[in-house]
């Protein structure tokens, strides 16, 4: 059991833990990093990164995350593996646990993110990466005058869908039901283009490829008929789980699971901040959950001086 109190604990090691681990070590706030069972977040599982800042002809998603991993060290951060399994915000200095081992905080940075809704197929896993994606604006541009399907009936198939418009030939909207969920704004503005079509009453049954995804065997969920389409990649669009189940019932979080903040990245209970995908119900991308990571860190940094100087 460590007994040592940390001026600051980031919980999380994607864009915007990493990026308020940066800050707070320049800030010499000497700042421990929890990095999760699953280091690097979600860049972790992308191959090219081409819309992040900085790099002309692109980055891995798991070199930036090291390279992010590797800055934040040169600053003093520390760093630990391991998932928080609880927390206790009821008293201050704060207490988080990891497996047996008690982290003693004067502040706390939660940045776990959010995990992208997958279908469970083991097909579907073979290929993530490799043309089954979850964000259409981080690949899109890979899927210039290709086939493309887009898995889900809800607002954010319909983004997905027509913001692939822009680079696919032919976008395929598959989905279970006869009818979707979206908004009708949604919904028209979809169904008006004319590179859009829908496949209803169908489910992705098995993600065919060699290498990369060539296309897909779909189940249709009235007739259990399967039909094989080709295609060049498949974009699930079912939804996101923000990965707070160790926070609930210690700070305020909305009915959709993602953490409630107030004057920016500030939590329900002072001393506690959030940032990136765990708040973000919109944007989810690298560079606005960096972004979050650094007001999170000022902010903690801020806090920190208003509780030293009292």
């Amino acid at each position: 059991m460590s007994y040592e109190i940390h001026n600051v604990a980031v919980i999380g090691s994607g864009p915007a833990g990493l990026t308020a681990a940066i800050y707070t070590a320049r800030a010499n706030l000497n700042p421990l990093c929890i990095e999760g069972t699953d280091a690097g977040g979600q860049l972790m599982t992308t191959t090219e990164v081409e819309n992040f800042p900085g790099f002309e002809n692109g980055i891995m998603g798991p070199v930036l995350m090291d390279t992010m991993k590797k800055q934040a060290e040169r600053f003093g951060t520390k760093f630990i593996s391991g998932d928080v399994a609880k927390v206790d915000f009821t008293r201050h200095p704060f207490i988080l646990t990891v497996g047996k081992n008690e982290i003693i905080t004067k502040s706390v940075i939660i940045a776990t993110g959010a995990t992208a809704r997958y279908m469970g197929l083991e097909s579907e896993l073979k290929y993530r990466g490799r043309g089954v994606s979850a964000c259409a604006t981080c690949d899109g541009f890979f899927y210039k005058d290709k086939e493309v399907l887009v898995i889900g009936g809800g607002d954010s198939a319909m983004e997905e869908a027509t913001f692939l418009t822009r680079f696919a030939t032919k976008v395929s909207i598959v989905h279970r039901r006869n009818e979707f969920r979206a908004s009708a704004i949604m919904q028209k503005r979809a169904l008006s283009n004319p590179k859009i079509a829908v496949i209803w009453d169908t489910v992705l049954h098995e993600v065919l490829g060699n290498g990369t995804v060539t296309g897909a065997k779909l189940k249709n969920v009235k007739t259990n008929e399967i039909t094989t389409i080709k295609c060049d990649g498949i974009f699930l669009a079912i939804g996101h789980d923000p990965n707070t189940k160790p926070f609930r019932g210690s700070i305020e979080i909305d009915d959709n699971g993602y953490i409630i903040t107030k004057n920016h990245t500030q939590t329900s209970v002072k001393g506690v901040f959030a940032a990136g995908d765990v708040i973000d119900r919109r944007y989810k991308q690298a560079i606005t959950a960096a972004g979050m990571g650094c007001m999170a860190a000022l902010d903690a940094q801020h806090y920190l001086e208003e509780i030293e100087s009292k």
